[in-house]
């Protein structure tokens, strides 16, 4: 049963990713028809986490008066909402609005499918369904690099849009009829600590930023990682496709890797090399012709441990606790996200060249491994109330 769910929402979190990337996939289109520059694009992008730096903690404290599928399934239907109102927009404040509402919709579902996901997997093979959870991300984003560019090419900026919506909806509606939660879940009224243990404070902080810094990095790498290719001469769709590269081989990665750390351990071995692979795959995109090498590297070394990171939040906090730190979780995560692609996009305008934008995700990649081993040495230092643990 528990993998059937995991199918379920693997395929509506797909909408996630695939709604995503509309902006980075019709960026260019919207600089033509309004001038935008490339820290406006960015703000577009960022604007699609803006929300969660309020409205992250408020979400997860809603889950002790709603039940997980309700409101995952509102999540889907404001991802939905948002993409219609951004297609039918005619000027780049009704864009960005869309982007906000899209973005209210996306912190409950990414947030309520993490927590399902938790659920159901407590204690037996967490990485590995995380790992397939979240390469649902990467899945969607790939479809998008590549389907919202040749969709924006040939039938305008609105149809990505428009297109995503409707995947939304069709997520949404099936969330809501099919979702069943697991029968051994623990009450929300079952613990009378109102708020987090002091232990878990940290270990959920230091799990979102983590959490965080991994995917700001890669969310450089895809909104400019085609900048660094059109800049060497290479043409938008085939830029856009080198880069989708690294996202579909991540899927299969990404689980593999899950499976490695639930069955042998060694994570913070398994986080060191793999981040200093991303490192190393960014640094290539700059030299003409290793390109394709760069995106290869990335997808199957920098991008495999998501779930491991991941994971971190199932392990920081009690299950009955577990909604409201998934609320603090996500608060880190969105006020990292929400300011990395302005800060990249301004770094290329203010420098002229796409290098510097690359650099900064480069950075964010370089802070996973030392914050993740600052989380287990949190985690196993401590006695009260341990928490159980995979691997």
């Amino acid at each position: 049963m528990r993998w059937r769910i995991l199918a379920l929402l693997f395929a509506a979190r797909v909408g996630l990713g695939f709604q995503f990337q509309t902006m980075g996939a019709v960026g260019g289109n919207l600089t033509d028809a309004f001038g935008l520059d490339n820290a406006q694009i960015g703000l577009m992008i960022g604007l699609f986490m803006a929300p969660g730096l309020f409205l992250a903690l408020p979400a997860g404290f809603s889950g002790r008066f709603a039940s997980d599928r309700v409101l995952a399934g509102f999540g889907l239907g404001a991802l939905a909402l948002g993409s219609a109102l951004s297609a039918m927009a005619s000027e780049p404040p009704g864009i960005g609005f869309g982007r906000v509402v899209s973005g209210v919709g996306f912190l409950f579902a990414m947030l309520y499918f993490t927590k399902m996901v938790a659920d159901w997997f407590e204690g037996r093979e967490i990485a590995t369904a995380m790992s397939i959870l979240v390469m649902s991300w990467p899945f969607g984003i790939a479809m998008g690099q590549v389907g919202h560019t040749w969709l924006a090419e040939v039938h305008g900026w609105r149809v990505p849009f428009g297109v995503a919506a409707i995947w939304c909806a069709l997520a949404a509606l099936a969330v809501l009829t099919l979702y069943r939660p697991p029968h051994d879940l623990p009450s929300r009224t079952a613990s009378r600590i109102k708020g987090l243990l002091p232990r878990e404070w940290g270990l959920i902080v230091l799990a979102g930023f983590a959490w965080g810094v991994f995917n700001a990095g890669y969310v450089v790498y895809l909104s400019f990682g085609p900048t660094m290719l059109e800049a060497q001469g290479m043409n938008t769709l085939a830029a856009a496709s080198v880069i989708s590269v690294g996202s579909w081989l991540m899927i299969l990665s990404g689980t593999f890797c899950g499976q490695i750390a639930d069955r042998l351990g060694r994570r913070e071995t398994i986080l060191a090399v793999c981040m200093a692979g991303a490192v190393l795959a960014l640094m290539l995109l700059s030299l003409p012709g290793a390109e394709l090498a760069a995106s290869l590297l990335f997808g199957l070394v920098g991008m495999a441990p998501a779930g491991v990171i991941m994971a971190l939040a199932g392990q920081a906090v009690a299950p009955e606790r577990r909604a409201f730190g998934m609320g603090v979780f996500f608060t880190v995560y969105y006020a990292i996200m929400t300011a990395s692609p302005p800060v990249a996009g301004w770094l290329l305008d203010r420098t002229g060249t796409p290098e510097s934008a690359i650099l900064c995700g480069a950075a964010l990649f370089a802070l996973v491994f030392p914050v993740a081993v600052l989380f287990r040495m949190l985690k196993t230092g401590a006695t009260p109330e341990p928490i159980k643990e995979t691997a």
